[in-house]
């Protein structure tokens, strides 16, 4: 697939460490999306612990030294801009894998409700692994949790009956949608947020950011 050399400067600037960062993680919540503190390139993702969908704990940290990692932050199957997102991952993962990637989505939906997800993307029967960060642990270290407001709250819970997560004082919170490359070391080699949640990065740019990673 040809990209233009204005697409292709852009990722590999992207790729770019920022230079040595203190490796401390965000723990508070931002108010509103245009107020969240990503981790950035250079970092080193936080030791943080998920569950799978059968409510194990797995550790982040474990898995990614296993192998280079593609992570996925989405908000929930109940989110549709989420869904196609996950089934555009599925088309690429075989790609990704070739190329020596692991590919890991979480949302702070409960292990269960993660399990259900599946079922609504677009048909797609996901081989990669979907887990739960309903503590939100993930969300907060790698600074994309914000709050919903009160309106958009009552809106997705009364009007369409979906199952939100909240923290310790009541309030509903979501991940800021996002996508990284983290070596075996866990260091960012990439990394993509949008504060729109209906902006997601395309599996043609996901797939051209990790093979230019994968060479450096």
């Amino acid at each position: 697939m040809y990209f233009p050399t204005k697409t292709l400067l852009l990722i590999t600037a992207l790729l770019v460490t920022l230079g040595a960062a203190a490796n401390t993680t965000a723990t508070v919540i931002a108010d509103n999306p245009q107020q969240v503190r990503p981790l950035l390139n250079g970092m080193t993702a936080p030791a943080v612990t998920l569950l799978d969908q059968q409510g194990k704990e797995v550790q982040l940290l474990t898995e990614v030294g296993k192998k280079p990692t593609v992570l996925v932050f989405y908000r929930g199957g109940w989110c549709p801009y989420c869904n196609a997102q996950l089934a555009g991952l599925q088309d690429i993962e075989p790609n990704l894998r070739a190329l020596g990637y692991q590919l890991l989505a979480i949302s702070p939906q409960a292990p269960k409700a993660v399990t259900d997800s599946q079922a609504n993307t677009k048909g797609a029967a996901l081989n990669y692994r979907l887990l739960s960060d309903q503590p939100l642990d993930a969300a907060r270290a790698f600074g994309l949790a914000y709050y919903l407001d009160d309106k958009t709250t009552a809106l997705y819970k009364g009007s369409y009956g979906i199952e939100l997560t909240y923290d310790n004082t009541g309030k509903a919170v979501l991940p800021v949608p996002a996508v990284y490359i983290l070596n075996s070391k866990a260091e960012v080699q990439f990394s993509y947020v949008h504060i729109n949640y209906k902006t997601r990065l395309e599996p043609e740019l996901l797939l051209l950011a990790a093979k230019l990673a994968a060479e450096r």
